[in-house]
C-alpha cells in the first residue's frame, strides 16, 4: 500500500478536525506514521523486482552482471542500476552496503541474503510471500523461488 492509498484511512480514522493536521510538503503527503525514505526506497525496490521478474529464464553464468546472463548479485546489481541506484559486486559487499531490516519488517524489493555464520553466500530480491527473484546456480536460470532456509538476513537499498 503506497503513501497515497493510506491516506484516506487515516483521514477516516482521525476525524474531520484531526484531518487539518496532513500537510502537503514539495508535493508530497506527509501523514503521521509515514516516512520519506522508507517509501522512497519501497519504490526504487518495486522497480528493481520488476526489473529482475523481467529477466525470467536468463541464464545463470558466473561473474556475469548482464543485460542477458547473470550470477546472483550481478542480478541485483543490474536490476539496482537501472533504477539508478548503486550497489557494489558480492552479495557479501552488497549486504554490508544495505540498511539492515528484520524479517517482520520486509518488503517486496528488499534484498535477502542467505548465510553461513557471518558470511553471506547468495541474494536475491524478496517478491513477497516468502518468495524472491534471483539467479541459483550454474545450469540455472533466472527464477522465482520460494526461500528454503531460515538463513536469512534483509537489507533496503538507501
Amino acid at each position: 500500500m503506497t503513501a497515497l492509498q493510506r491516506v484516506p484511512s487515516l483521514l477516516t480514522r482521525a476525524g474531520t478536525a484531526s484531518a487539518l493536521t496532513l500537510a502537503a510538503v514539495g508535493g508530497t503527503i506527509v501523514a503521521p506514521g509515514l516516512t520519506g525514505e522508507a517509501e522512497a526506497a519501497t519504490s526504487h525496490g518495486t522497480k528493481a523486482l520488476k526489473i529482475a521478474a523481467s529477466k525470467k529464464g536468463s541464464p545463470y553464468r558466473y561473474g556475469a552482471a548482464g543485460p542477458n546472463r547473470f550470477d546472483c548479485s550481478g542480478l541485483t546489481l543490474y536490476s539496482f542500476k537501472r533504477v539508478g541506484k548503486k550497489l557494489p559486486r558480492t552479495a557479501q559487499q552488497q549486504y554490508n552496503k544495505t540498511r539492515h531490516v528484520s524479517a517482520a519488517n520486509r518488503t517486496r524489493g528488499d534484498l535477502v541474503f542467505f548465510h553461513s555464520g557471518r558470511s553471506v553466500y547468495h541474494v536475491g530480491i524478496y517478491a513477497g510471500k516468502g518468495k524472491i527473484w534471483h539467479a541459483p546456480k550454474r545450469n540455472t536460470v533466472v527464477r522465482l523461488e520460494r526461500i528454503w532456509t531460515n538463513k536469512v538476513w534483509y537489507g533496503r537499498v538507501r
